[in-house]
């Protein structure tokens, strides 16, 4: 019966129900087992990862892999400011060439001052390089100067073209010595990379983005990374409108981080240098350079105190040759030829007027055209003095052949005659020596006139002709004088104008260069 009983129950009968826990001990062995295949497989992806990681280094292998590999998210987050993990490397970086052998290993090792020295002999030693901030990321700053250029001489405005390189370390970006790489061209991944957020402090704007953009981006085996980018600006310089033109106008800029505080990042000039470096093929227009200094940025030139900062002062001067053949020298060819008049005859009217009408109409033109280009200031300046001073000599000049020309159409007092080359007192002598030189007893003059007589003492006198002295014979002495003609002192004022006019322009030209000169 027994038997019976388990064969209906093999058969098809209804089975004994299944235990809880057996049932619960069966489904955490599956998921136990199933774990542990993919711990292997995950395993063997990363083992897998990593020797092919060590396979993208060796030799044929293309910048761009090696660069896809580098990047990965699970090994690089250009949102991270780069690791600073070696207090030796910074500011004694010279070329990337010279650091590119600091190291060749992938990952990044703590290095001590000797062992720098040992691979590289052209790397600064520690106890040589300025305090370094362990925390605080270095970026070294150089700037290559490609043009200047000016709209014309006598604006305030410069356009400065230039490279700006930032070299910085990133030790997250080494890469092995197997690759036959001395640098990658990262320029197609720079939207992957970490660069320093810089933008430019001035007084001016930016000349038109070019496009395509110009840059350059390289990382070097050791981890430097070398930016290099193309900049155009349009600088607003400062200048002393006052000496113009002898001034010397000076334009500044500034680079500084917009969100990275000084604490976080530190801009110093690349090997310390006190003047930027100039393009053997530099070319301007309208600008001079004869100054330019690297400087870090005093605390009025930074907009903010806590930032890290750099400034770059350009000094121009102008082109004094062509102020001097368009302004200066036409200027006293105009006023010296207004003193030609004081040589003509007083009577030239014609040729005076002419020569002082069309001076004083030639300095006007003359002036305005230039003046026109200049920049308009409130404040008196040196080329108004220049102005206001040759044209009060012209006019002057014009009004000296007025006053001339009225003196000498004057009528003569007393019927003076002007006889040309004579005194008019010597002419009335003449006269009188002429009707008569001796009046015996004096009777041969009027009664009121005096004489002179020889027996009056021993020193000659003189009375008047109906007294004393009757026998003596007596010479006539005129002693009230007449009046000069008319002519006569028109004659004298051109004299003496040929002499204080000449003198004056030239006393005056000797302060204006010396004074104005002195300020520059």
């Amino acid at each position: 019966m027994g038997w019976a009983a388990l064969g209906r129950r093999a058969g098809g009968g209804s089975r004994p129900p299944v235990s809880p826990l057996l049932s619960l001990s069966i489904a955490s062995l599956a998921g136990s087992f199933t774990l542990a295949i993919l711990c292997i497989l995950t395993l063997t992806l990363t083992l897998a990862t990593l020797a092919h990681a060590e396979d993208i280094f060796e030799e044929g292998k293309s910048d761009k892999e090696i660069l896809d590999n580098l990047l990965l998210s699970t090994r690089y987050d250009k949102r991270l400011l780069p690791p600073v993990q070696d207090a030796d490397f910074c500011c004694g970086m010279r070329q990337p060439s010279d650091v590119a052998s600091l190291t060749n290993q992938s990952t990044p090792t703590p290095r001590n001052p000797n062992q720098n020295k040992n691979i590289n002999n052209n790397f600064m030693p520690h106890e040589n390089l300025r305090t370094h901030l362990r925390g605080t990321l270095t970026v070294n700053v150089s700037v290559l100067l490609l043009s200047l250029a000016s709209p014309d001489e006598s604006s305030l405005k410069y356009e400065v073209e230039f490279l700006l390189q930032q070299q910085w370390y990133d030790p997250r970006l080494r890469y092995s010595n197997r690759s036959s790489y001395e640098f990658l061209n990262a320029i197609h991944h720079h939207n992957d990379i970490w660069l320093p957020d810089t933008y430019f402090i001035m007084h001016g704007d930016f000349k038109d983005p070019l496009i395509p953009v110009h840059f350059a981006l390289r990382i070097y085996r050791n981890g430097t990374v070398n930016y290099l980018m193309r900049r155009h600006l349009i600088l607003s310089c400062q200048g002393r409108l006052n000496i113009f033109p002898f001034d010397d106008p000076m334009c500044s800029f500034a680079i500084e981080s917009i969100s990275y505080e000084q604490t976080a990042i530190t801009y110093v000039w690349k090997n310390d240098e006190g003047t930027l470096r100039t393009s053997p093929s530099l070319t301007t227009l309208n600008a001079y350079l004869i100054q330019n200094r690297t400087i870090p940025c005093p605390i009025k030139a930074s907009w903010r105190g806590n930032y890290s900062c750099l400034k770059v002062d350009l000094i121009f001067t102008r082109d004094r040759a062509f102020y001097f053949t368009t302004v200066f020298i036409p200027g006293i060819i105009l006023v010296t030829s207004s003193f030609i008049t004081f040589w003509l005859e007083w009577n030239a009217v014609p040729a005076r007027v002419m020569i002082g009408v069309t001076t004083m109409l030639n300095f006007f033109t003359t002036s305005n055209g230039f003046r026109s280009t200049l920049p308009v200031v409130s404040n008196l300046t040196a080329m108004n003095v220049w102005d206001g001073v040759c044209m009060c000599f012209i006019y002057a000049s014009l009004l000296e052949f007025v006053c001339v020309n009225y003196v000498g159409r004057k009528r003569p007092l007393h019927n003076v005659v002007y006889r040309p080359g004579e005194n008019p007192v010597t002419q009335g002598d003449k006269k009188r020596e002429g009707g008569g030189a001796t009046v015996p007893g004096g009777g041969g003059g009027a009664p009121n006139e005096i004489v002179t007589c020889t027996n009056c003492g021993p020193n000659p006198c003189t009375h008047t002709a109906t007294n004393g002295c009757a026998a003596e014979c007596c010479f006539v002495q005129v002693r009230k004088k007449e009046p000069p003609h008319p002519i006569r002192v028109a004659k004298t004022i051109d004299v003496i104008a040929r002499i204080t006019f000449p003198t004056a322009y030239a006393v005056f030209l000797i302060f204006f260069f010396i004074h104005y000169k002195g300020f520059s």
